[in-house]
């Protein structure tokens, strides 16, 4: 049964009918890690799971209550008068959607839903993010309004800045939003737009769950991004895209050079991954994610253990062009390209090959999605 077969289910069975379903999906992120907080370029594409959000109309609409049964974490009531910060964790996406749609305007009281997701939550395949794009989708519909999807993104990331407390970039809202079915997006941070680009007939994408979740990365997180300021503050650019690696091999510290190198390489490559799709050149699109990987697990030291593993287990598989770690790192998920005739048997090597401290291997064959929107009925 999928995510919104389960969440409309739920609401029936509380509440009835409901008045909306929207599912917004997951991503992965093909190459451009770590450069989106940088104003650079990524390649992310959304995926095939979704987290779905099935909501009807129960009492005011600017003052109300909120309550929300969610699969898998249970049941919570929210304000938008209150603090959004005083719920526990995973409600906070939920409460700073409320507390920010309503700082603009937009009515966001007075509902109740049931949430359900087939996205694997801590695998760094933005489930967050899509349970954020999920609620203002629906709330904006609710209220008889259609914002752009950079504009969706936006608001998102403000939830996680100011109500979770991460800084994060933008690309997993941005793109959970505006992703287009069958393409992958090159996404540039800086002027914020998506150039969609279609993945050759004869390539898939796999999605390769290393069955180890990060814990306490957020100080990594931030530990990294302090470096990148630094090396911006003492280069005197706009962002570690106005950089060069002539640039780079200036910068005093040692660690915050190699943190550099990596922003500014990826998005070369991010870049040249990008044209080489375009002509359908998915041998130099592989060459590039594997280049992308070292970078990761060298120079911005975000790989794991379990995430190298699986990588060289994914470079040796039938029909792998390239493979590498995707989203924020130390544990999670990886990406391959692979030849789509050889796609059962490259997942069937990397289950039967990959066991790290007892976890086993997820495969999925992915062909990219759509962005968020209202189910029909």
């Amino acid at each position: 049964m999928t995510a919104i077969e389960r969440a409309t289910r739920a609401h029936r069975q509380r509440w009835g009918e409901p008045d909306e379903v929207v599912r917004a999906p997951g991503r992965v992120n093909l190459i451009g890690e770590h450069t989106d907080y940088n104003e650079g370029f990524a390649m992310p594409m959304a995926l095939p799971f979704d987290t779905v959000i099935a909501l009807s109309s129960d009492g005011d609409h600017d003052a109300g209550a909120v309550t929300v049964d969610s699969e898998g974490f249970g049941q919570v009531a929210l304000r938008p008068d209150r603090d959004p910060r005083d719920v526990m964790t995973w409600a906070r996406h939920l409460a700073g959607v409320v507390a920010l749609l309503s700082d603009r305007g937009v009515p966001a009281g007075g509902w109740r839903a049931a949430i359900a997701t087939d996205i694997p939550t801590g695998a760094s395949l933005s489930s967050s993010a899509a349970l954020e794009v999920a609620a203002i989708t629906a709330l904006l519909a609710r209220a008889g309004e259609a914002w752009r999807p950079i504009d969706v993104a936006r608001l998102g990331q403000r939830v996680e800045h100011e109500v979770v407390g991460i800084r994060t970039g933008i690309m997993d809202q941005f793109i959970s939003a505006g992703a287009s079915a069958g393409q992958a997006a090159l996404m540039d941070c800086r002027e914020l737009t998506l150039d969609h680009r279609r993945l050759p007939d004869d390539a898939a994408i796999a999605v390769m769950d290393t069955g180890t979740r990060r814990v306490l990365a957020e100080a990594a997180y931030g530990e990294r991004r302090r470096s990148c300021e630094a090396a911006t503050a003492e280069l005197d650019v706009l962002s570690l895209r106005d950089a060069t690696l002539d640039d780079v091999g200036r910068i005093s510290d040692a660690v915050t050079r190699r943190r550099a190198r990596h922003v500014v390489s990826e998005n070369v490559r991010t870049v040249d991954a990008a044209a080489a799709l375009a002509i359908g050149d998915v041998g130099t699109f592989g060459r590039l994610m594997r280049e992308s990987h070292a970078s990761l697990c060298d120079d911005f030291e975000v790989s794991g253990p379990a995430l190298d593993r699986i990588v060289e287990i994914a470079d040796r598989a039938p029909g792998c062009l390239g493979a590498r770690m995707t989203g924020g790192g130390f544990a999670g998920c990886a990406v391959a390209l692979v030849e789509r005739d050889h796609a059962t048997s490259f997942a069937d090597a990397v289950i039967g090959a990959y066991d790290f401290e007892g976890n086993r291997a997820r495969v999925w064959i992915c062909t990219p999605a759509a962005g968020a929107s209202i189910v029909p009925p």
